[in-house]
């Protein structure tokens, strides 16, 4: 997709939630769903010197700039292949998902891949990535947007019988306060009560003016259905025997192995020509951690699909396609941004000067080199890529380029205070510990920055890896009073979802990941707090400036490159890229590498 193209359907998804918000959503059709995850990474090694010590800074990327080979797949209408009921498929995944709890396991990818199939969402994003109703029926708001109205659909029933009714999203939410996934949303989203104002009619009520609530019910830890009975039951059980609406039921569990579910026989939902959903009779999770075991996979027919959400991964499969492999590739790259955080809870990240010493260290172009992304990402600047239309110009020429001296005379200025924050002695070096998952480009990235620290003869660097759960666990500190177990932590920032809900997740328990606390913090989430409060576009984009331009000054956070993620197919799977809200329109695609299964077909 060019970059004109790109920039329009940026604009068009923007201007299509703004029209959308606060206004009664209806759909029809017959009745037969940055949080923040850790960062990217891909394949090759990369070279045992040390980084070299430019005499300029690198220039601010361009609005519009877009990497060589940068491809957003396009979502269409797959009508070249008849649609067909049966058959079964497999899924390779990039970890283990170890919860299927939306409201206390934490998600990311492989989770949402898994989770969508069992569960429906109140509300998707269509095509444009408006929030269209999805097990909702309609949606609307108050004059103010402080208490929002959905109605369910009918007819609707769990897998284990139990009718979906008004009551079983008020049942859910006691169970949603106390989360570990969910309190912080609940929190953020400034939801306080849920009431059930008819069989089918849920009124949501809000501390606050909250435009872009409809936001929080398209993610897993406010919107997706579970049926709280089961849930409070056998809180830990269901884990391994969730109970939804959605298009798939659970038949089996055999975790770090498969994950097994089968067709809903008795799904709400249908396609548009008014077929009932699901089209296959099951569908297969595999948790397959190493990149190249898992492309692999594919190639051989062992599975029949796969996710990744790395660079070097999306190269080599492209290379494998262009050289006769029989795979298709759905592609898309949008807002999610690779990097890393600070502790700022412990030192010396708690100094801003090691924090800007250490940014500018960071070579963005040598480790999206390392990362396998040379010439399909660009280096981040902000949590938007610069075909989104959040992006800023300003904040892309604000944000510290790589430049060696400048590192280095920050790190001096730090230790060499008789007070810093370390309790080391005047001249002594920092300690940092770089911690991302074992994946060898993740790690080759890693390298690449502990060389140019060292070069530095100021900093002392240990590196260490964590399957991803683990590194998940680390950064939410969950048996550290929510402090985080981490120093340097790779990690990925935002999506193709409304910004306001993303940064105030950034900015509150238990996945304020880099623990950012003060006047500051307090400033950017007041901020996005009045970035949900109105549907102003101009408004909205000027306030996430400000956010934006406040993370530059601060440096909570740090960038590598935007992330190029995945999902390859057989040539013989089909509608992963022409799912449906249930009012006909097409829905978003697969952001994130994140797929929705009920409309996929096999041919053949």
């Amino acid at each position: 997709m060019g970059v004109s193209a790109m920039r329009r359907k940026g604009l068009h998804r923007a201007i299509a939630f703004l029209a959308a918000a606060g206004l009664i959503a209806s759909a029809c059709g017959g009745g037969g769903d940055s949080t923040s995850e850790p960062a990217d990474s891909p394949a090759e090694e990369t070279t045992s010197e040390p980084a070299e010590e430019p005499a300029a800074e690198e220039p601010a990327v361009e609005a519009g700039d877009e990497a060589e080979g940068d491809v957003d797949t396009e979502v269409v209408e797959d009508d070249t292949v008849q649609v067909s009921y049966g058959g079964s498929i497999s899924v390779g995944l990039e970890a283990e998902v170890t919860g299927l709890r939306p409201w206390e396991d934490n998600c990311s990818s492989p989770c949402y891949n898994m989770m969508v199939a069992v569960y429906d969402k109140l509300v998707e994003q269509d095509v444009t990535g408006a929030y269209a109703p999805y097990l909702a029926e309609s949606f609307s708001s108050n004059d103010d947007y402080t208490v929002w109205t959905v109605t369910l659909r009918s007819g609707v029933t769990f897998h284990n019988g139990v009718a979906l009714t008004a009551q079983s999203i008020v049942d859910m939410f006691p169970i949603q306060q106390a989360g570990a996934a969910s309190a912080g949303v609940v929190a953020s989203s400034g939801l306080t009560s849920v009431e059930a104002t008819g069989d089918l009619e849920v009124t949501y009520t809000l501390s606050a003016p909250k435009a872009i609530f409809p936001s929080y019910l398209a993610r897993a830890p406010l919107g997706m259905v579970f049926e709280a009975g089961a849930a409070a039951a056998d809180p830990d059980g269901f884990s391994m025997a969730p109970v939804g609406t959605g298009p798939f039921v659970i038949e089996s569990r055999d975790l770090d192995n498969k994950t097994v579910f089968v067709r809903n026989a008795d799904y709400w939902g249908s396609d548009p020509d008014g077929n009932q959903l699901p089209y296959l009779d099951s569908i297969s999770f595999l948790p397959i951690p190493d990149e190249g075991t898992r492309l692999d996979a594919l190639l051989s027919g062992t599975v029949d699909a796969m996710q990744t959400l790395r660079q070097g991964t999306i190269r080599d499969a492209r290379d494998a396609r262009d050289g006769g492999a029989a795979i298709e590739l759905l592609e898309s790259q949008g807002n999610n941004v690779g990097g890393g955080m600070f502790n700022m809870a412990i030192a010396p990240f708690d100094d801003l000067r090691v924090r800007q010493g250490l940014i500018s260290l960071n070579s963005q172009e040598q480790v999206i080199e390392a990362l396998g992304g040379t010439g399909i990402s660009l280096p981040g600047t902000q949590w938007f890529s610069a075909d989104s239309p959040w992006w800023s110009q300003k904040v892309a020429e604000a944000w510290p380029k790589f430049n060696f001296d400048a590192g280095v005379e920050k790190l001096n200025e730090y230790i060499n205070d008789a007070a810093r924050s370390d309790g080391k002695a005047v001249g002594e070096s920092i300690d940092v510990e770089l911690s991302c998952p074992p994946d060898p480009t993740l790690i080759a990235a890693m390298q690449v920055l502990q060389q140019t620290l060292e070069a530095t003869e100021l900093v002392n660097v240990t590196m260490t890896n964590y399957d991803q759960q683990t590194h998940i666990n680390n950064a939410l500190g969950m048996d550290n009073g929510f402090q985080g177990v981490h120093s340097m932590h790779c990690w990925r920032w935002s999506s193709e979802d409304d910004p306001t809900a993303g940064i105030l997740a950034f900015l509150s328990e238990p996945t304020n990941f880099p623990n950012w606390t003060g006047e500051y913090a307090d400033e950017a989430k007041a901020l996005a707090a009045e970035s949900g409060a109105t549907d102003d576009f101009a408004t909205r984009k000027a306030l996430f400036e400000e956010i934006m331009m406040i993370i530059v000054d601060q440096l909570p956070i740090w960038y590598s490159g935007h992330t190029a993620t995945a999902i390859g197919t057989s040539p013989a799977v089909h509608g992963l890229n022409g799912w449906h809200v249930p009012s006909g329109d097409l829905g978003i695609g697969f952001p994130s590498a994140e797929g929705r299964w009920s409309e996929v077909f096999i041919s053949g």
